[in-house]
This record gives C-alpha cells, structure tokens and sequence, in this order.
C-alpha cells in the first residue's frame, strides 16, 4: 500500500490537527530551522510554539516518524530528511552582531508581527503604522558584561519573495523563540543578490558603539534593517559589500 506523508497530501482544514502540525513542522526543518542530526524543541515547547496541546504534538511526531523524517532515541527526536544540505556560504551571521554563546552566556531571540520603530518603516517603505515581521535578539556574558541588543525588522519585499520568513506572520507572539540564523541563506535561495551596507557608531560619552545595517537586493529594494547595541570602543565605520544570489 502507498504511503503518504505531509508533504505528498496539500494541507486543507479538513485535515485532523495533528496532521496540520506535522506538516507545518516539516516545513520548519526542510527550511533548516532545526538542522539535519540535531534534536528537536521538547514537545511542551512544540506544543507552545503552534500552539496547541502535547498529545496533538506526540501525534505529528508520530506522522513524521512513520514516514522516516524524524527518528527518536534516549537523546529525543531529530530530523532526518533524506539528502538535506547543510549550508556552509560564506554570508553573514544574522542579526548583525549575533555570536556563540559561551558557558553560563544569555542568549534569547524573538519573532513579532507589530508596528517597526519609525526609522525602520522609513527606510523600510513602510506606510505608518503598518506592522511588519520584526526580530529581536539579546546576548551577555555569564558576568552580565558584553552585552548586545539588536532589532531587526523585515520589507514587505523580503516578506513575499522569502517563504520561509513569510511563513512567520502567522505564527508570532512576544515568548516565540527564533533565531533566524538562516535569513541570508534563505534569501539568496530565493535568488536575491544581497547587498549589505553597515554603519558603526559610537555612543558621545558612552562605551557602547550602534551598528546600523542596511540590506538590499539587486533591484535596489530593501529587505530589512538592524540596529545592533553593543558595549564597545570605537569610532564611526562604513563598509558595504554585496553578496550573490545562491545558483
């Protein structure tokens, strides 16, 4: 008898619950959300992020296990989608100024759909008040030094020609935790040619600098735009440099 998986069947709300999960699940880890071998979020933590409840979680994981996607052991359940790349490009990490955390560091991301700050809509095109995706990332030492605070908000361009930040509007709120480490991978996939320009700043009388990141594509429109925060020591730079579409 034929199998079928998430992937094969269209999703419809005609479909049970458990069914829509995993296939909105799938969607996450064949966007690399959670890279091939490692684990994935806890199921309560599964169950917050769609928002529905663990048993409706335990089922989809159930759907991908049969259809060999996922696979669970005593060290919890990881993806294992058949030939998925693991991309090694040469773009920068998203957001400007994100690091490794180390021993003891915070580390925390967030994704809402809300109104950007006023430079942003600028810069962004956007009308006001118009809510966009914005993403906001904070990292400090175990000791509480080297702190850095960055927000990002999103074009309504990257938000159309990038599925898988597009994916997201539905699915914010305030505690919904997303790195977004692979924006700029995502959008050369979706064959935006990127073009970086990044001003850095230092506060008058203060040891933190701002780095402000501006990103276009080679239509000239804008993608998005980050304000990094970070303690630091340094007088005003500016670089551009542009990265290509992937092929």
């Amino acid at each position: 008898m034929a199998r079928t998986t998430p992937h094969d069947r269209p999703l419809t709300e005609a479909q049970p619950l458990y069914w829509r999960i995993a296939t909105q699940l799938l969607d996450e880890l064949r966007d690399g959300t959670v890279p091939p071998g490692e684990r994935l979020p806890a199921e309560r933590q599964l169950a917050e992020h769609f928002g529905v409840s663990r048993e409706t979680v335990r089922q989809a994981l159930e759907v991908l296990r049969r259809s060999g996607l996922v696979a669970t052991d005593r060290r919890g359940s990881h993806a294992t989608l058949p030939g998925l790349p693991v991309e090694t490009t040469a773009s920068l990490t998203f957001p400007v100024g994100a690091r490794t955390s180390g021993p003891g560091a915070v580390d925390r991301a967030t994704v809402t759909w809300e109104t950007p700050p006023p430079e942003h809509a600028e810069a962004l095109g956007l009308g006001p008040h118009r809510p966009t995706l914005v993403h906001r990332y904070e990292s400090e030492d175990a000791d509480g030094r080297g702190r850095r605070t960055a927000v990002t908000s999103f074009s309504a361009v990257a938000l159309a020609e990038v599925a898988e930040l597009g994916r997201y509007r539905e699915r914010t709120d305030s505690s919904d935790s997303a790195q977004l480490r692979r924006a700029y991978d995502w959008m050369r996939k979706a064959g935006l040619t990127l073009h970086h320009r990044d001003a850095i700043t230092r506060f008058p009388g203060a040891s933190a600098v701002r780095v402000t990141r501006w990103v276009h594509d080679q239509h000239a429109r804008p993608l998005e735009i980050t304000d990094l925060v970070v303690d630091a020591q340094q007088d005003a730079l500016v670089y551009e440099f542009t990265l290509p579409a992937a092929m």
